[in-house]
């Protein structure tokens, strides 16, 4: 069950990866500013963040079947609207509409192994399923490069849009979820509301909001936007170079999560080794920001792939951090944090390239010191703000009272 329900999240993350390929005939297309494509970019990540909120109330109240069966045609309907679109106001609401049909795609996933997996094994679970669904990002390696520059980046679209088909029907098929005990009485959707509420008014929530809003925005605004346009640009690779390119960051992206998750430590040692691998990931876009040549740039971003699977850790912090009965919730928060950071962040370095332009700065130096100060500065807020305190939750805490 848990490998079809990532089968969603593959394809997923195959949709927020797909900027780095079609960038260039989008823009040519389009005739798009670099501030018009992170636009692009960005729209699905924003409508993705935007719904995590009601897909946690939806998963916990509705279960995690239900829950995506239901969202994820949406994602099918923007990639073929995106596919046959004409005018740029159609494509962004194309991926605003795959961003909310692919909402609650690795929620799912995080919420079944919580409530179905024992606590100790949740991160490396998880490292699993982020590695296993990492496999999206092949796709929009070398495969989608190569189809992209030999019919069109409309037909990526299609084969995407295809290929969701397939997984929505693996879960209908497949997934079952073990009936729970109706020991409570089901909320309304207000009591739901208010127990979000209730998390944000908590002192930890901000710290570990505020460091999940740019971890994962970092590699994807890397390998989802700027990787192809900064190596065709900055080195003068071809399409399916960069796409190679993309496609080695993509395996090495396999590999992080499932190794980090095994390395996983509980309590105070957890979140330090995630400040310092924070610190050192911030540097690693420094280096590609300026140090320009290509070893230095094809090797970080290679590194950067692998170090970015210590946002298991982090997940494993949310899991730890709050009562079971709201973890459905609680990731919920955490993931709408990613997704909005990686939103803004696309829309932020677009901004950054335009004007780094127009003061005759490279573009892309200003893009990648600006992900390394965003990385420094919230790595700070996290070591700084408040920790959570987890012997507070326990299994007989009823969280509603």
């Amino acid at each position: 069950m848990v490998l079809a329900l990532c089968t969603a999240f593959a394809l997923s993350q195959a949709y927020r990866t797909v900027g780095a390929i079609m960038a260039s005939q989008l823009q040519a297309e389009f005739r798009l500013s670099a501030q018009a494509l992170g636009l692009f970019s960005a729209a699905f990540h924003f409508a993705f963040g935007a719904m995590q909120l009601f897909m946690g109330i939806g998963i916990d109240l509705h279960g995690v079947r239900r829950t995506v069966l239901t969202a994820f045609p949406l994602a099918i309907g923007g990639a073929l609207l995106s596919a046959l679109s004409t005018d740029y106001g159609v494509l962004v609401a194309g991926q605003v509409l795959i961003g909310i049909g692919c909402a609650p795609a690795f929620l799912v996933c995080t919420v079944f192994i919580a409530r179905h997996f024992p606590a100790a094994r949740f991160a490396s679970v998880s490292g699993l399923v982020l590695g296993i669904g990492s496999v999206g990002m092949l796709l929009t390696g070398t495969p989608l490069a190569w189809l992209v520059q030999e019919r069109s980046w409309r037909m990526g679209f299609v084969v995407l849009a295809a290929a969701s088909a397939l997984a929505w029907l693996a879960i209908w098929h497949w997934v079952r979820e073990p009936a729970r005990p109706d020991s409570q009485p089901r909320e309304s959707v207000a009591q739901a509301l208010r127990q979000f509420g209730a998390l944000f008014a908590l002192p930890h929530t901000l710290g570990i909001m505020v460091l999940g809003a740019v971890t994962y925005a970092a590699f994807i605004s890397l390998r989802g936007l700027w990787l192809g346009p900064l190596l065709i640009e900055r080195h003068g690779y071809s399409l399916v170079q960069s796409g190679n390119v993309a496609l080695v960051v993509s395996l090495v992206s396999l590999v992080g999560p499932p190794l980090f998750g095994g390395l996983d430590r509980d309590g105070p040692a957890r979140r330090r080794r995630i400040i310092g691998c924070s610190l050192v990931y911030a540097g690693l876009f420094a280096a590609i920001a300026f140090f320009t040549q290509a070893w230095v740039d094809v090797g970080g971003m290679v590194l950067i792939g692998l170090l970015g699977g210590f946002i298991v850790w982090q997940y494993a912090d949310v899991r730890a951090a709050y009562p079971a009965a709201i973890t459905g919730r609680a990731m919920a928060v955490f993931t709408m944090a990613m997704f909005l950071g990686v939103a803004l962040m696309q829309w932020v370095t677009g901004a950054a390239a335009s004007w780094g332009a127009a003061h005759g700065i490279e573009a892309f130096r200003a893009v990648l010191a600006t992900i390394a100060g965003l990385l420094v500065a919230a790595t700070v807020a996290f070591a700084w703000l408040p920790a959570p305190d987890a012997s507070k939750w326990s299994p007989s805490r009823n969280p509603h009272s």
